[in-house]
């Protein structure tokens, strides 16, 4: 669908896909005329780069809550999110087997990212321009915040004199397991959470108010 893709922005995202897109014959090389330019670029300078691009080729922004509106004036156009936390330490590898949210106008918007993401190695889904953010708070809540979770669950191994790097193996057989609830709150063992929150109000106040929303939460 696309024979010659041109990436704007190398950073985390852009590097990635260009990398993938090379592999797969598809990335633009010097001289040739694009007909599809991928912007890669801060959320923020989205805008401003799509108003420099000239009339003519698609155009395609891999933002999660970026509006389409972002792309103006250009009416060919979509958006493909790849559902990745990606980092420059590794290759288009890292793309294999994710999905990506694809979102256009139309029916053939979306066939064009479809085809894109396809050929990116990520398995593509809807998902409605007005839902963008609301998707994207889901994605950020799943991945972001299992950062801040390990770095606070390792400041509480630290103090207790525990290696943190034990957390791993547990947090990822969690997810092996399909996020089956395990631990106090599954066995209605409420004398342990409560012994939980006094020993953080002592050791960590910092963290007992995160452990007691996310204990209610897990409860409801």
């Amino acid at each position: 669908m696309f024979s010659h893709a041109a990436v704007i922005g190398r950073g985390r995202a852009g590097g990635a896909l260009a990398a993938r897109l090379a592999e797969r014959g598809v990335l633009a090389a010097p001289g040739a005329t694009p007909d599809l330019m991928l912007i890669c670029v801060p959320d923020s300078a989205i805008a401003e780069v799509a108003r420099s691009i000239p009339p003519g080729p698609w155009v395609a922004h891999v933002s999660g809550a970026t509006p389409l509106a972002a792309l103006d004036p250009h009416t060919r156009r979509f958006g493909m999110h790849p559902l990745q936390t990606l980092t420059t330490s590794r290759g288009p590898e890292q793309l294999d087997g994710a999905w990506a949210a694809i979102t256009g106008a139309d029916a053939g918007a979306r066939r064009h990212g479809e085809w894109l993401a396809g050929t990116l190695g990520l398995r593509p889904f809807v998902i409605e321009e007005d839902q963008r953010v609301l998707y994207h708070a889901g994605a950020a809540i799943a991945s972001n915040y299992l950062v801040t979770l390990f770095r606070a669950a390792s400041r509480a191994f630290e103090r207790a004199g525990a290696p943190p790097e034990a957390l791993v193996p547990l947090m990822r057989r969690t997810i092996d397991n399909d996020f089956e609830l395990t631990g106090p709150i599954s066995r209605g063992d409420w004398d342990t959470v409560r012994a939980h929150l006094a020993v953080l109000q002592k050791e960590l106040p910092d963290l007992e108010p995160l452990y007691r929303v996310l204990a209610d939460a897990t409860s409801r």
